[in-house]
């Protein structure tokens, strides 16, 4: 059974994603609140509350398959400051640059001879962009001084469920691993390798880009289920609006976002959309507007961090108009989640565990597209090297180690 390493675990979506099919080896996160989550849906064996910088190399055990990090976003994504991961040993450490920690624990497993075969980061696609691409190439590059090459993908969780949540997902293995010939593309794929990420990697150092891999994921699965079907008429643990409310938001809609809303009156069917307020200009000022979209997806959950924030839904049935914020269950259910998972019963608590994982859905299918493969890939290659060096004696061996073929 491959085993695994999850760093920045949160509620353990990862582990949901992988499934019981691959043992957890350890997990880790300094937030209390996502600790008791996780040790609720996964019980506490593996679990370590304590900030990574902490965690030593002794505390991992033997050789995991597959190490995971999916490391804080908040200084690479378009809502926060731009501080980017910063610079191993600097003097100001930032929340996104805990991805030294990572790396540091890394080059400690590698020294004793436990690196992963696989190491997967996993991140905002702002990590792409910002700086001018600089934070992806100094994370490429902190790979490469691994021994490891990378290949990236951009998976949209929309292709799973109703939201709309691109992640990067960054896959490294060692140099010296063979790769089979089907799970790497001659060039990039549209859908996989968006235009982002192709300018990104043309921008990284020669030697990176040489060890390049766009890993082939084949076709993008289609969406089976729908906004309508995960939103509930009798929601747990919220309250739709009173009619007072409803009306209020709806007179705060521009001219556009009424005629949305007057034609899906019309079509008299039930219609779930989203609820956005927002800050837009008006006559020279400033006011907070009320924005619906019907595309049958959710924006990207997050950590709601005040009321406007907060995810809201709108169901339109003939003349009928109601409207609520989206229920913690719903929002576990567009993450991907069973319903038998566990979330805080304070509305607050559950969105910050659902708002800041990963979907579980993309896991299970880079589980099965690409990570149960690759594991094969790369054991295949070492147990046919160990069975030459019994046939041919040290002797024929003398000066090839670490000069395996590279099929790519």
């Amino acid at each position: 059974m491959p085993s695994y390493l999850e760093f920045f675990a949160g509620g353990g979506m990862v582990r949901a994603g992988l499934g019981g099919r691959w043992k957890c080896q350890f997990a880790n996160d300094f937030d209390p609140l996502k600790v008791k989550v996780y040790a609720d849906n996964w019980g506490d064996a593996e679990i370590l509350e304590d900030d990574i910088h902490n965690v030593a190399p002794e505390d991992l055990g033997r050789r995991a398959d597959l190490a995971w990090a999916s490391f804080p976003c908040q200084d690479l994504s378009m809502a926060g400051n731009g501080l980017g991961i910063g610079q191993s040993g600097g003097p100001t450490r930032t929340r996104s640059g805990t991805f030294w920690a990572f790396t540091d624990l890394m080059k400690g497993l590698k020294a004793s001879g436990r690196l992963p075969r696989i190491v997967v980061l996993e991140n905002v696609v702002g990590l792409l962009t910002l700086n001018g691409g600089e934070e992806f190439s100094t994370v490429i590059g902190a790979l490469d001084r691994l021994g490891m090459r990378a290949g990236a993908v951009v998976v949209d969780a929309r292709h799973f469920v109703p939201q709309s949540r691109p992640r990067v997902f960054i896959v490294a293995v060692a140099k010296t691993s063979a790769i089979a010939e089907e799970l790497v593309r001659a060039e990039p794929h549209p859908t996989w390798h968006p235009d982002p990420l192709v300018k990104a990697v043309a921008k990284l150092s020669a030697q990176c880009r040489e060890q390049w891999i766009w890993f082939n994921l084949g076709a993008a699965p289609e969406l089976k289920k729908t906004l309508n079907r995960i939103v509930k008429t009798n929601p747990v643990g919220v309250e739709w609006h009173t009619p007072a409310e409803t009306k209020r938001l709806v007179g705060m809609m521009s001219e556009a976002h009424r005629q949305k809303l007057a034609e899906a009156k019309k079509s008299g069917k039930r219609i779930v959309g989203t609820l956005s307020l927002r800050m837009r200009p008006l006559n020279g000022k400033t006011v907070q507007r009320t924005e619906i979209c019907f595309r049958g997806l959710a924006g990207c959950l997050r950590t709601p961090k005040g009321g406007g924030s907060r995810p809201r839904i709108i169901v339109v049935k003939g003349g009928t108009v109601r409207t609520r914020l989206l229920a913690s269950s719903e929002a576990a259910s567009l993450m991907g989640l069973k319903a038998s998972y566990e979330l805080p019963d304070v509305y607050e608590y559950a969105f910050r565990v659902v708002g800041d994982g990963v979907a579980v859905p993309v896991v299970s299918f880079l589980r099965a597209k690409l990570f149960n493969p690759l594991l094969r890939s790369v054991k295949k290659q070492r147990a046919a090297g160990a069975g030459k060096s019994k046939r041919t004696g040290r002797s024929a061996n003398k000066g090839r180690r670490g000069q395996l073929e590279l099929r790519v």
